[in-house]
């Protein structure tokens, strides 16, 4: 039997190879504890930031190299960039959600030199339906009415300055309101009444005289309402309304009239007439013809005519000496020129009269001018 202390080495080894061993191990053991030790600090130096992403955590293959990725601190170092220069997600606009409420339209723009707002135009309404808008003439005198002092009391229109009245109220007449009692009239508060003398026959040419003409001016003046006249004239020469003229002159005789008498030209409807041929021109001339024979002869004289007449059929450029009888049944009338009466209804209502009867209001007052 062999005690420990009696060792007997066989190995065959030899001094230098034990010693190469050793340093051999030695070596190995300080490059893993070197290696341990790296380990260690990258460990340490992490434990502030948040964890690191699946994709670090996973282990490398057998063939992978082990990739550490450098934190955002060490990028920075040194840099004057700050992490919210890295934030890149502003540089793309953002996705519109389908539900997203849509941004409302923008107003529509106001259209330039909109004849019905630029206050340089007025409206013509044909009675086939077409409208047209006519610029106003800088040359004619305009109205200076203020149409928020009209005012309708049972039918009849009044106009007030300062709370005074200053406006009368008057019909227009001829056969075809057959007999009219002009004392219920008057007492219905009508102040003037507008009598047909007679008419030209749009067809024929004939001249004929109202039948009801003479009757209705006596009895008119008896009830002391003051009294005008017009004549429906269907001339189309000078000659003929020269003519025409000379009729209504002959039937005043000695009738006193305080309003004036009035020159009416309409366009036929639904009909032809002689004057249909007739130009704007030869128009004006036929209505100044007429005019200036009832003015020679020492009576006021007015034109008579709707709107479209007045500005699109006659010159009124050439015919600013006369007052207008304008016709045109609305609240307010848009006329833009200048005119003296207004006659704005054709189916009033009047005690004494059978029937409808045209109204009409006076601005100013003839008995006195």
């Amino acid at each position: 039997m062999r005690l420990p202390d009696d060792y007997d080495d066989r190995s065959g080894l030899t001094p230098t190879v034990v010693s190469a061993i050793v340093a051999v191990t030695l070596f190995v053991a300080v490059i893993l504890v070197v290696v341990l030790m790296m380990n260690d600090d990258h460990r340490g130096n992490g434990n502030h930031n948040t964890a690191p992403s699946q994709s670090a955590q996973q282990t490398p293959g057998p063939t992978s190299p082990v990739i550490v990725y450098p934190e955002v601190d060490e990028i920075l170092s040194g840099s004057k960039l700050t992490p919210d220069d890295l934030d890149f997600w502003d540089m793309y606009p953002p996705s519109e959600s389908p539900s997203a409420t849509p941004e409302p339209s923008a107003s529509p723009e106001v259209v330039e030199n909109d004849p019905a707002t630029d206050g340089k135009h007025t409206l013509i309404q044909y009675s086939n339906g077409k409208e047209e808008w006519v610029l106003i003439s800088p040359y004619l005198p305009k109205h200076e009415y203020d149409f928020t002092k009209l005012v309708c009391q049972s039918d009849l229109m009044k106009y007030f300055v300062d709370g005074k009245q200053i406006s009368f109220v008057g019909v227009d007449v001829s056969k075809f309101q057959d007999y009219i009692d002009f004392v219920k009239v008057k007492k219905a508060g009508i102040d003037f009444v507008m009598i047909r003398v007679g008419a030209r026959g749009y067809g024929t040419g004939q001249l004929i005289v109202d039948e009801y003409f003479s009757d209705n001016i006596k009895r008119a003046t008896d009830a002391g309402l003051d009294v005008g006249v017009y004549f429906y004239s269907q001339a189309i020469t000078e000659d003929e309304a020269r003519e025409e003229a000379n009729l209504v002159i002959e039937n005043l005789g000695e009738y006193q009239i305080s309003y004036p008498v009035a020159f009416n030209m309409e366009l036929i409807e639904n009909d032809t007439a002689r004057t249909d041929h007739l130009s704007k021109t030869e128009r004006t001339a036929i209505t100044k013809a007429f005019l200036d024979t009832i003015a020679a002869a020492g009576y006021k004289t007015m034109i008579y005519g709707n709107k479209q007449w007045l500005i699109k059929e006659i010159d009124m450029s050439k015919l600013t000496a006369y007052d207008v009888w304008l016709s045109q049944e609305a609240d307010i009338p848009d006329y833009p020129y200048k005119f003296t009466m207004w006659q704005y209804s054709k189916s009033g209502n009047i005690d004494g009269i059978a029937g409808y009867v045209d109204l009409n209001i006076s601005f100013i007052d003839y008995s006195e001018k």
